[in-house]
């Protein structure tokens, strides 16, 4: 009799193992304040080597960290910083790219890949944007060259 029963238990406990790793393999995040919480549309995917750039959003600011944008990856980490739910969207000549909606005190990243032209930089919740949370970026033409080999030539002359 020992033998079966012990069959049972070794059995019962590779369930109960299989149903937890199932359970945690399916998520079961946690939200606050209530809401249910907002999954983001999928971002531009492009390298991990992004410029990084902080926009903080409060009640009805966006204040973006100082920057020269130049054509190429970005990562923007969006912080609500505000008492109400926030978001951000960049609108321009990439495309239109935005995060899920962000409860106060929460924050994300977006990764884009800008190109060159003007951006409106936004909070796309109902009315945000026409109480001030807008901006905007102009992304200019390639970044200054690193070598020399593209430099300009010295005037003629000699050397004095």
């Amino acid at each position: 009799m020992t033998i079966p029963s012990t069959r049972r238990r070794v059995l019962l406990g590779l369930t109960t193992g299989g149903l937890v790793g199932l359970l945690a393999a399916c998520g079961g995040g946690t939200t606050t304040g209530g809401a249910a919480p907002t999954a983001p549309p999928p971002a531009t995917s492009v390298s991990s080597s992004a410029n990084q750039v902080t926009a903080v959003l409060t009640d009805f600011h966006i204040q973006l960290s100082p920057q020269t944008y130049h054509p190429g990856p970005y990562t923007f980490t969006a912080e609500n910083k505000g008492h109400t739910e926030h978001a951000l969207e960049l609108d321009g000549p990439g495309g239109n790219s935005r995060t899920g909606i962000l409860q106060p005190g929460r924050s994300t990243t977006l990764t884009v890949n800008l190109k060159s032209g003007t951006y409106q930089v936004f909070c796309p919740v109902d009315g945000h944007k026409d109480l001030g949370m807008k901006t905007q970026i102009t992304v200019g033409g390639a970044p200054a060259p690193t070598d020399r080999v593209n430099a300009p030539a010295p005037p003629p002359g000699n050397g004095y």
